[in-house]
């Protein structure tokens, strides 16, 4: 169930170059909110109507508290990011299917989650909750460098593995390249496993293929800009091999029957 609420800032804090994280008091949305989901952030200016959507990166329901990590790309994350202890943030949400859908790998209990540059913090709420469901949990983090954010907080729910563009930490390449070289899915793993992906799209088609290739179950979760974040508007459209019960097309919304799909659902 999405919430239109007034959040408030409870810190805001810079993890890596263009990298910030904001916490913020939203016990309405983080009641509901599940991995894999986002939420709308609005801007206090009136010249910029359209929010900005940010992943879901961690809750703690307890405390009432939801975390955004994301980096600062335009006007409203930049505005975010300029956001102290105590201001106020209009937030809708939490929006679109989560990482629930992966039911028929239940039975599977090696769970690889793999995520590429802005697509680790929505891997980091799956990490914590897999791992309370007591799966083997390994997380794959493709860095462009040294600036591994979020790495400590991952190293508390799974097994990490990096791979950076610049070899400064972990393998030289890719986290196809770091799957291989630590051996994750070998001697008959790839029979126990399932593979939850977010990240640039060549990194997610590069998974999928993976996934294909071995017979594991994968689901990945996109990133795109949209408009309204609520299925109306068919801004974040991606390719899919059924045809849409809403638009009558091969289309799925992003927004709306995403962010997380099963890769046997889409066209890559």
């Amino acid at each position: 169930m999405k919430h239109m609420i007034t959040a408030v800032v409870t810190q805001t804090e810079q993890l890596a170059q263009g990298i910030f994280s904001t916490t913020l008091a939203a016990a309405e949305i983080v009641k509901d909110a599940l991995p894999g989901q986002f939420v709308c952030v609005y801007s206090e200016d009136k010249a910029h109507l359209l929010p900005r959507p940010i992943s879901i990166c961690d809750v703690d329901v307890e405390a009432g508290l939801l975390r955004l990590v994301y980096r600062v790309v335009g006007f409203g994350t930049e505005e975010l990011s300029r956001t102290k202890t105590g201001d106020a943030v209009r937030l809708l949400g939490p929006i679109g299917t989560g990482y629930e859908r992966v039911a028929e790998g239940s039975e599977r209990p090696l769970r690889v989650l793999i995520g590429g540059g802005i697509g680790i913090p929505p891997m980091l709420l799956l990490a914590k909750e897999w791992n309370k469901a007591g799966y083997d949990v390994h997380a794959v983090i493709g860095y462009r460098n040294a600036e591994t954010f979020l790495l400590e907080d991952m190293k508390q729910y799974a097994i990490c593995h990096i791979a950076t563009d610049d070899g400064s930490v972990g393998t030289h390449g890719t986290v196809l390249d770091a799957i291989k070289a630590a051996g994750i899915l070998d001697n008959g793993a790839d029979k126990r496993a399932v593979l939850a992906a977010c990240g640039p799209m060549p990194m997610l088609r590069g998974v999928a293929g993976l996934g294909s290739e071995r017979d594991i179950p994968c689901y990945i979760s996109l990133e795109e800009r949209m408009a309204c974040g609520v299925g109306a508007c068919l801004g974040c459209i991606v390719k899919s091999r059924e045809v849409d019960g809403h638009s009558h097309v091969h289309n799925k919304r992003i927004c709306t029957e995403g962010p997380v799909f099963d890769i046997k659902e889409l066209e890559m």
